[in-house]
């Protein structure tokens, strides 16, 4: 029965946050592989886009709701969502007009870009602010829980509880979801494949007669869907609050470096990775022990490796790790 109710507080506190959290990263290091990839430069710009994208979420959602127009137990968000993605695919195209594209056009040199990609970072960042403010902004409604602590110690008759919420069951089915199509996408597709070929050989994809303008557009449509995404999802888990988006640029870098960069398989790899360190080293495991331990050995402290202060730091680690050892990441992308 201890090792029971060990193995549910281990599934509670770590495993279904941990799962829930991996698919929200891998949702936004597919982003980042994906424009590293086919347009071959790091977008620092990313988390804000994500910020944009779950900001007009949030602003549709309060008018659906102000307008009574709900989804039953699910979150309204779900609605919004479309309309969301729609915003920031707009965004992200008239960024690349007015700014990306100029340096595109003189061959600028990645790092260049970068330093461009900071720049639109921190308007982004800004003009989220702006409009909406810095503080937490609730937005999520319809049923809390799939299943409740306390009706799973009814189901069971165990001293510890299982909670899933609502919000960690709908990042998974829709991570899956959005997943499998960008797989498809890429792969039985004309388009895509123009996409893979602009990515592993660019002046032989111009020579084969691919249109590289229509392969950024696509790329770019694609990104802002995945960011927009992965941002709601994160905003219905957590709470939206802009500079949260900013912070996880690092998790979603460390996450797209160490499964390879460029490696769309090596993101969502690279995002659950990423995910249960952060969430195994920053919990506090004396519940745990306590089950497993014999009665003279329970532990006193919490059994904690690391605040939860510390947790994008633990990424931090993990990044350099992977950039010393094995610059190519665990899945071959390109090298950093």
């Amino acid at each position: 029965m201890d090792l029971l109710n060990a193995l549910v507080a281990l599934a509670n506190f770590v495993i279904v946050p941990a799962v829930a959290y991996g698919s929200q990263l891998a949702l936004g290091a597919l982003g980042v592989t994906l424009i590293y990839g086919i347009l071959r430069f790091s977008n620092f710009a990313h988390g804000d886009t994500m910020a944009f994208g779950a900001m007009i979420a949030v602003l549709v959602t309060w008018g659906l709701q102000a307008a009574g127009i709900g989804f039953g137990p699910l979150p309204t968000a779900l609605l919004a969502l479309p309309f969301a993605i729609l915003g920031c695919i707009l965004l992200v195209l008239i960024t690349d007009r007015l700014v990306y594209r100029f340096y595109r056009e003189q061959k600028a040199k990645p790092v260049i870009l970068v330093i461009v990609s900071m720049g639109v970072m921190f308007i982004m960042n800004g003009l989220v602010r702006f409009i909406i403010g810095p503080d937490d902004q609730r937005f999520s409604d319809g049923a809390r829980f799939l299943i409740s602590a306390r009706d799973f110690k009814k189901m069971t008759g165990l001293d510890e509880g299982l909670a899933i919420k609502t919000s960690q069951g709908i990042t998974v089915i829709v991570a899956v979801v959005a997943v499998a199509l960008l797989f498809w996408f890429l792969n039985k597709t004309r388009t895509g494949k123009s996409m893979r070929a602009y990515s592993d050989n660019e002046d032989l994809a111009l020579l084969s007669g691919i249109n590289p303008e229509r392969v950024v557009m696509i790329t770019w449509i694609i990104v802002a869907a995945l960011a927009t995404t992965a941002g709601v999802l994160y905003g219905l888990d957590k709470s939206f609050k802009p500079f949260v988006y900013f912070q996880l640029l690092l998790p979603i870098f460390a996450s797209a470096i160490v499964g390879g960069l460029g490696n769309p398989i090596g993101a969502i790899a690279g995002g659950f990775i990423i995910a249960f360190s952060e969430v195994t080293i920053t919990y506090a495991w004396k519940k745990v022990l306590t089950y497993l331990a014999p009665e003279s050995l329970e532990p006193s402290g919490l059994v904690q490796f690391l605040s939860t202060d510390y947790k994008f730091a633990v990424s931090f680690v993990i990044l350099l790790i992977v950039l010393l050892f094995k610059p190519t990441g665990l899945f071959k992308g390109k090298a950093v």
